[in-house]
């Protein structure tokens, strides 16, 4: 089970983002962010080397989802999805990555997906979410393709779909929602 360490970084997450969200295709915003944490739910890395994290933000009225991994050194050969580095408190420096290209958070997820992975609270160790859900359908492929909805809105899985990963989150109005954060 991986360790919440209650202590700081710098910069923070939310830094990061702000400056790396802005320049990401799906970003819908002006780009004078004014980042808040919404939701999300972290999972577990076996070896425990990777720190992985499903995140919601929010932008003003539009939440976006980032799955985030951090590690204790560069990933080999996803400089494109560095994200950025930070100084943690107790761990030193982290490398954040845009979790999507990390192979760590994919094999992750995908067990997830098939129930034999279990989603854990965003800040404290070793605490089951029960909040988060995963379905995939007995007909899905050995290695299902998963879309990490970068746009999250409220509301259930499309009925094609052969999976989904669903969660809550609350928008910068103080309105709580769920909605669906990974299709399969």
């Amino acid at each position: 089970m991986a360790m919440i360490h209650h202590t700081t970084m710098t910069p923070t997450k939310l830094e990061l983002l702000a400056q790396w969200l802005p320049r990401q295709p799906w970003y819908q915003g002006d780009g004078s962010t004014d980042l808040r944490r919404a939701g999300g739910f972290r999972l577990d890395d076996p070896e425990g080397e990777v720190g992985i994290e499903f995140m919601v933000v929010t932008d003003g009225p539009i939440a976006y989802h980032v799955p985030l991994t951090y590690r204790g050194a560069p990933l080999e050969g996803a400089e494109h999805a560095l994200i950025g580095t930070s100084e943690h408190g107790v761990l030193g420096t982290r490398w954040l990555y845009d979790g999507v290209h990390d192979p760590v958070l994919r094999v992750q997820l995908t067990a997830l997906l098939r129930g034999a992975a279990e989603p854990q609270m965003q800040a404290l160790s070793d605490t089951p979410d029960p909040t988060v859900a995963s379905e995939l359908a007995e007909d899905a492929p050995q290695e299902p393709t998963v879309a990490i909805v970068r746009v999250p809105k409220a509301g259930a899985a499309p009925a094609d779909a052969l999976g989904s990963v669903t969660a809550d989150w609350t928008l910068a109005d103080g309105t709580a929602v769920r909605g669906v954060l990974v299709r399969a």
